[in-house]
């Protein structure tokens, strides 16, 4: 195994600042729920989060302007697998959305996303997928930590997804963060051969994107930025930001409803 020369080691203070982004990440998802409901258009829910970030939070939507990226936040519906821009799509009973926040606070980013079941109800493959996406992120945190490769989160997914009809996207992957959106290593969610010594100090995102259907995406010649499964069939995603700790992890978009779920400190080694 190796460690990249590019994979930074964050300082106490920058860990500290994302510390707070990440809670703030996590604060938007949890505040949103209660609006994510049949009739509402993703762009109110958009306009509704970037108020929050701005105004409540004083802090900053990444996602807005990004590389030209026109909204606040990803809402990704049903067979869109990530990147959905907001826009006058309204939200139908038994749909299942992803809604995609980061935020950065004092130059430090949280980046994180969930799931939402609009209406309460849905399929029961769109249950199981959804429940298996989830499970699937949670098992991959634990799997990591300090001396541990990053490959095992590839493995731990791959092993879960491997007893389902379901997929795993291998278009997109997580990623390192810190003071930068987007930083190395790459994060792959499904078996690979890309080896990395975890050390504690290192940030990144653990965001699988799990498919009823085939693995394989389109992305929008409209926009530019949507991808949808190539088969039409619904795609689920988590993310969580973490830190590798001294002896396991620390989830940094941890939020209180995760509780008896997942910790937000873990103790691995």
């Amino acid at each position: 195994m190796k460690k990249s020369p590019d994979i930074s080691i964050k300082t106490p203070d920058l860990i500290e600042r994302m510390r707070i982004a990440g809670k703030l990440a996590g604060d938007v998802l949890t505040m949103i729920e209660p609006y994510v409901k049949p009739g509402v258009t993703t762009l109110e829910l958009d306009n509704i989060m970037l108020d929050y970030i701005e105004n409540t939070q004083h802090a900053i939507s990444a996602c807005l302007g990004y590389e030209g990226y026109p909204k606040c936040t990803c809402i990704s519906v049903n067979e869109e697998i990530c990147h959905g821009i907001p826009g006058a799509r309204k939200l139908r009973n038994g749909d299942i959305v992803n809604i995609d926040v980061t935020v950065i606070k004092d130059k430090a980013h949280g980046d994180t996303s969930k799931m939402f079941i609009v209406g309460g109800h849905t399929t029961p493959r769109n249950l199981d997928l959804v429940k298996v996406t989830q499970e699937a992120l949670y098992a991959a945190i634990r799997a990591v930590g300090p001396g541990k490769d990053l490959a095992i989160v590839g493995k731990t997914i791959q092993g879960i997804i491997n007893k389902t009809p379901f997929s795993i996207v291998r278009d997109f992957c997580g990623h390192g963060i810190g003071e930068g959106f987007h930083e190395d290593p790459q994060v792959l969610h499904y078996e690979n051969d890309f080896h990395v010594l975890l050390s504690p100090g290192m940030t990144f995102t653990i965001e699988p994107m799990i498919n009823a259907g085939t693995w394989k995406c389109r992305v929008s010649t409209k926009n530019g930025w949507t991808a949808t499964t190539q088969d039409k069939q619904p795609s689920a995603q988590f993310e969580h930001t973490l830190l590798i700790t001294d002896d396991g992890v620390e989830v940094l978009t941890w939020r209180e409803e995760e509780a008896g779920k997942l910790d937000r400190i873990i103790h691995n080694s």
